[in-house]
């Protein structure tokens, strides 16, 4: 798995620090707010742990799945949601988390769907940015790392379903998703 790794982009040391940081300032811009934390799964679940465990706030959490992606390495442009939040957001303050921001297709339709509930704030947060594949105007109010326009995998990032677990976010060699 690691042999499909053309370089370590970013450490899990450097993950870990940054994820401190943004829940430190979470929790001071979310102070006195009943926050719930919404989480497109599968890829933010490892991040959202985390960061969830960094916010110093009594906060709900629920999950959303939805792609855009496939099996491929971009996106098709069709949002599909498979399983949509089961908690009433209305009124509440809603921080909507992702893995990634890449082309902002599936953060710009998944941010419109929440808003459609009435939430009294809807702000999101990406662990990675890729501002290069920006397709739209969608910007993530909290940032962990502006990265190159690369194939990423690992922390939860994946390629088909495969280097999730990765304990680092590293760039995929080309060669791996040439043969699937």
């Amino acid at each position: 798995m690691h042999n499909d790794i053309k370089q370590v982009l970013l450490t899990k040391e450097q993950i870990a620090k940054r994820v401190e940081e943004m829940g430190k300032q979470i929790t001071a811009d979310y102070e006195g707010k009943d926050l719930i934390v919404v989480v497109l799964l599968k890829g933010a679940a490892w991040f959202a742990t985390d960061l969830t465990r960094a916010i110093d706030l009594p906060l709900r959490v629920d999950f959303m799945v939805a792609s855009s992606y496939g099996i491929g390495t971009s996106t098709t442009g069709n949002v599909k949601v498979k399983l949509d939040v089961s908690e009433n957001i209305a009124g509440k303050h809603v921080l909507l988390i992702d893995d990634i921001i890449d082309s902002g297709v599936t953060f710009a339709a998944i941010s419109d769907m929440l808003r459609q509930n009435k939430p009294a704030s809807l702000k999101t947060v990406a662990l990675c940015d890729k501002a290069e594949r920006r397709i739209n105007g969608m910007e993530a109010d909290y940032v962990g790392f502006k990265i190159p326009d690369e194939f990423v995998v690992g922390f939860g990032l994946d390629y088909a379903g495969d280097y999730r677990n990765l304990p680092y976010i590293g760039v995929l060699k080309p060669a791996v998703y040439a043969r699937k």
